[in-house]
């Protein structure tokens, strides 16, 4: 597998289009872990309020790495019940972060601020708001070097959670010049930038995503948008095969989530960016872009 492409997927089965039962999503996951594939991070995306069903569902001999998708106030008890679970280890939290004045410090200060042993990634509101909240993050992790990203929502069930590539350009170049990393969310099943012909949506790919955020580099928002448009699969193939050096693209961009763990891999696979098949243990992507 190209060094680009690794430990890059997040399984987010329990969450739509997927929406997964809790007992398949854990039947799946424990079958990914077994695989040992080197694109997914194998860690377990959770919403807070379904923490007590998940740890309901893990046999003994389970070790799941969860992150933890939650708001301010739930964020504690869900913390504290994976701290007591021998079966599930807390690895990141997730949260949206309203419009409220003093909530991303608050939010911050609750996942454990700089002494934080697990990242926190923030969502904004709107994209309006990315580069004021990246900007927030940047500022508090050379303060007191608390390990936060941004997370950055690329699709959903309705097209206007579908950023524009120049609206997603402008938050990675922001992104990448702040020092602060990201990762991404919904809607990044496929590799190249398509139009779902059911309902008419165009999704970003996730390889496009990966290469823009190498573009992002450059602070030119214009270069990363264009990639992020590309629907030329050879030719974001080659630029992929082209790239010797994919760890500060991947410093940019970490991961990102996805309802669908196999499809990812098949569309790798069939761009001859991954084998078949491939062993190795359990992995978990950090903040830096390089393997834990």
């Amino acid at each position: 597998m190209t060094a680009l492409l690794a430990h890059l997927v997040d399984d987010a089965g329990l969450f739509e289009p997927a929406g997964l039962d809790m007992a398949a999503a854990v039947t799946r996951h424990r079958r990914d872990l077994a695989s040992g594939q080197p694109m997914l991070t194998h860690r377990f995306v959770c919403p807070a309020s379904r923490i007590p069903e998940l740890l309901g569902h893990l046999d003994a001999d389970d070790r799941f790495a969860v992150l933890v998708t939650t708001d301010l106030p739930a964020l504690a008890d869900a913390l504290a019940a994976l701290h007591h679970s021998p079966c599930a280890e807390v690895v990141g939290v997730e949260s949206r972060l309203t419009a409220r004045p003093g909530d991303l410090a608050a939010l911050i200060d609750a996942a454990g601020g700089a002494k934080a042993a697990v990242p926190l990634f923030v969502e904004p509101a709107t994209f309006a708001d990315a580069a004021g909240v990246i900007t927030a993050l940047a500022e508090r992790r050379a303060g007191d070097g608390a390990p936060l990203g941004v997370k950055l929502r690329c699709g959903g069930t309705d097209a206007e959670l579908f950023p524009t590539p120049a609206a997603l350009a402008a938050a990675l170049v922001t992104a990448a010049g702040a020092g602060v990393p990201a990762k991404a969310t919904a809607g990044l099943h496929h590799a190249i930038r398509q139009t779902d012909q059911s309902t008419g949506i165009t999704h970003h790919g996730f390889l496009n995503l990966v290469l823009a955020a190498d573009s992002a580099r450059s602070g030119s928002a214009a270069e990363t948008a264009a990639m992020l448009a590309d629907e030329d699969r050879d030719r974001l193939r080659g630029v992929a095969r082209a790239l010797h050096d994919p760890v500060p693209a991947r410093a940019v961009l970490t991961c990102f989530g996805s309802c669908d763990t196999e499809t990812p891999m098949l569309e790798a696979v069939r761009l001859g960016l991954a084998p078949t098949r491939s062993g190795g243990g359990p992995a978990t992507f950090g903040l830096g872009g390089t393997q834990e």
